[in-house]
């Protein structure tokens, strides 16, 4: 028995992912004077973290790189599966990622949630250092659904905050870090979280524009 193959053709062009995420990720000029902006190269397959230093010890488990993990399970890698950035500021260097597929927002909730408050542990001798992850209220007008934390560390007394967001956007989603670097050599200043937000809120509004 003979099986023919049926088939129909769409009229249009066909448009590579990396080509929409081009199109959609900020870039210099969309930063005030003064901002240090770089585009960051990914190695196509390459899994998370490859070639970086192994996850800190946690109490309870799993939390010194859960969230990590919780994206890497769902990840799609390799050429036009995302692009990134960073935005150097005084006060802060701030990296976003576009992604061309979603996030387990779920997921991350989830994990975010059990990991509250935990330890970190340089080795297992070590006097832990407590870390406290903090659910903000903060919305991003454009997502169809977002998260946005605050993870703090206690260093000998010492508190130090990064600010996270993962959201999803239409077929696309994002995630955002912002760490507290400061760099007088920077003449663009940064206040957190408020710059933080505010280029999650533009990033986002440019990704829902298409």
């Amino acid at each position: 028995m003979a099986v023919s193959a049926c088939s129909s053709v769409i009229a249009g062009t066909a448009t590579w992912p990396g080509a929409t995420l081009e199109k959609v990720v900020l870039g210099p000029a969309d930063f005030p004077d003064g901002v240090e902006y770089h585009r960051i190269d990914f190695e196509p397959g390459q899994p998370d973290g490859a070639g970086g230093p192994p996850a800190m010890l946690s109490k309870p488990p799993g939390c010194s790189d859960g969230l990590t993990n919780v994206i890497a399970a769902s990840a799609q890698r390799g050429p036009g599966s995302a692009e990134q950035f960073s935005a150097g500021y005084d006060g802060a260097r701030i990296v976003v990622t576009v992604l061309s597929w979603h996030l387990n927002l779920d997921e991350l909730a989830q994990t975010a949630a059990r990991c509250e408050t935990f330890q970190t542990f340089f080795d297992p001798s070590s006097p832990g250092i407590p870390m406290v992850t903090t659910k903000l209220d903060e919305a991003l007008p454009a997502a169809d659904d977002a998260l946005v934390y605050q993870q703090t560390m206690n260093l000998s007394g010492v508190e130090s905050s990064v600010y996270m967001t993962f959201a999803n956007i239409g077929p696309m989603a994002m995630i955002g870090l912002s760490l507290p670097v400061e760099n007088p050599g920077i003449s663009a200043k940064a206040t957190l979280p408020q710059t933080f937000l505010d280029v999650m809120a533009k990033q986002s509004e440019r990704i829902a524009a298409g």
